[in-house]
């Protein structure tokens, strides 16, 4: 039995926003589904009310088996009707680590073409290491998105957001001049009504010791999560596999290993992104199908380094053992 985490203070309110756009968002996902191979009906059944999933999950008996993790909280849903099939911890703030380049990766690509061709303003680790964008190269955005995600590189996320902010204050004006990358994360939570969930840096990176970059519920990346499986999933393919070799716009090759070390465990992966840090432990969260058009969507935080692979792994077998019962 997991011990009750301490919860995290919830920050000030940030000006909430019209969720038009996230229901815009939905309504071009329901176009997008075909040629992604997923069903239109489950991608629109992401837009259901909390409500409406909470009286769903109550209403269905469980046939998940009964499991012991070691994450502080967990969360596991089958986006095909909307059912809970997990639930610890939901609601309990947690530190997110490198889980925050989910959300940067979201509102770079929205505001930002992916064919966009980006310099390089520095190196992203010693000239030493194979992982590496280097100074003075130019690489296409959607490259440097995809080495930062499957690397989990926070200087890629830091250049990923400067790279961005003049078109996200351009298209948020409301945003400051400086930082609006990190505002309109900030925003698109709002706008996703994921209350929990709020970021001070755009990499996740603890501040100090006693202060994370990123702060969020099981639940709430769990519905990002649905959230991203519904905007151009493309963006993060290169999640789902081992690793990904790039080559810049000047033919030069970069590599990157993915952080997930439970992918040989997970069938049908779609996305996933890990997270750790000192006081985040160790985090998870993948979308991964059970079956054709049947995605579920499982997190995992606060475990540790090595136990939130094994914990995802439960999840994961668990789940596929209560659709099969059902």
């Amino acid at each position: 039995m997991n011990d009750e985490p301490v919860q995290q203070p919830i920050p000030p309110e940030h000006p909430q926003l019209s969720l038009r756009t996230l229901l815009s968002a939905f309504a071009l996902a329901v176009l997008f589904a075909g040629s992604a191979g997923l069903s239109a009906e489950y991608l629109a059944g992401l837009a259901t009310p909390r409500e409406s999933l909470a009286a769903a999950a109550a209403a269905a008996p469980s046939t998940f088996p009964e499991i012991t993790l070691q994450a502080k909280a967990a969360y596991v849903v089958d986006l095909q009707n909307n059912r809970v099939l997990y639930s610890l911890n939901p609601d309990v703030q947690l530190p997110l680590a490198s889980i925050t380049k989910v959300p940067l990766a979201l509102v770079v690509a929205e505001s930002v073409p992916l064919d966009t061709v980006i310099t390089i303003p520095r190196d992203t680790a010693p000239q030493s290491t194979a992982e590496r964008l280097a100074a003075g190269e130019k690489w296409l955005m959607s490259d440097i998105l995809t080495y930062t995600l499957v690397s989990s590189s926070n200087a890629g996320a830091e250049i990923l957001a400067e790279a961005a902010n003049g078109a996200i204050h351009a298209r948020f004006p409301d945003s400051p001049l400086e930082g609006a990358t990190l505002w309109r994360m900030n925003a698109l939570m709002r706008e996703l009504d994921l209350n929990r969930t709020y970021f001070l840096n755009v990499s996740g990176l603890d501040l100090s010791t006693s202060q994370a970059g990123a702060y969020g519920t099981a639940r709430d990346v769990a519905n990002l999560f649905a959230y991203a499986l519904s905007t151009d999933i493309s963006i993060f393919g290169g999640t789902a596999r081992d690793g990904v070799l790039l080559t810049s716009i000047d033919g030069v090759n970069a590599s990157a290993t993915n952080t997930n070390k439970a992918l040989d465990s997970i069938h049908g992966l779609i996305m996933g992104k890990t997270g750790t840090t000192d006081l985040a432990g160790g985090n998870l969260a993948i979308v991964f199908e059970v079956g054709p058009a049947h995605p579920i969507v499982a997190v995992v935080l606060g475990s540790t380094e090595s136990g939130r692979f094994e914990d995802m792994k439960q999840l994961v077998q668990a789940t596929e053992e209560s659709i099969a019962l059902q």
